[in-house]
């Protein structure tokens, strides 16, 4: 497949961090996703204190990812170096998290009409009462067609033009939106580099403590 045959017509990626993240919903090719699909996928996972069944907290653990979320908030997409991208993606492994097919126009990070509902049913969900203090991730991918520094922009573009998007139109804080690009080094499927699953943009809630319990 040539580069021009890539970007010919609509180009699609969707909204991640890890990725192959298990734990949430994929929804690739539906651009009818609906805001309580996105809500259940991102739900907090209950969690416990003490010697209980159940996922439990690590309080050491939990402060560690704190702090470190706290120096990518607010910076630049692009600022990113590789060892806070992997730690980004090491950390957003384990969070609730959810695929959606966006569709961007021919090379370019403006989003397709067709897509826009399912941006808006994400700023919709994103917005709900019940993610409020949350931190989420929106992280970029490409497939594996085109020069490593090529997709990592692209992935990096797109990321940024979903959290524009989201603040403008729903009113959600810049600093409760971590943007991150992996261009082609994260794909879903490895044995199909060209598939288009593998462009897409992952949204992962980094928090937690809202399950407490």
């Amino acid at each position: 497949m040539t580069r021009f045959n890539k970007f010919f017509g609509l180009k699609t990626i969707t909204l991640t961090a890890a990725l192959s993240l298990t734990a949430g919903l994929a929804f690739a090719g539906d651009n009818n996703v609906s805001t309580s699909q996105i809500l259940e996928a991102l739900k907090p996972k209950a969690i416990t204190r003490g010697l209980s069944a159940g996922p439990q907290v690590d309080p050491t653990a939990q402060a560690k990812e704190a702090t470190f979320l706290s120096t990518v908030r607010n910076r630049q997409t692009r600022s990113l170096s590789t060892g806070e991208r992997e730690q980004i993606a090491e950390l957003a492994s384990t969070k609730p998290n959810i695929d959606l097919e966006i569709q961007f126009d021919y090379n370019s990070a403006d989003i397709a009409k067709t897509s826009v509902p399912s941006v808006q049913a994400l700023g919709k969900a994103l917005s709900d009462p019940s993610l409020k203090g949350s931190t989420f991730v929106v992280a970029g991918h490409t497939d594996a067609v085109g020069t490593d520094e090529y997709n990592q922009g692209l992935s990096e573009r797109r990321a940024d033009t979903i959290k524009k998007y989201l603040v403008q139109n729903y009113g959600l804080s810049g600093g409760d939106l971590v943007t991150v690009g992996y261009g082609k080094t994260k794909l879903k499927d490895t044995a199909n580099g060209a598939d288009p699953i593998n462009r897409r943009v992952q949204v992962v809630n980094m928090d937690t403590k809202t399950a407490s319990k």
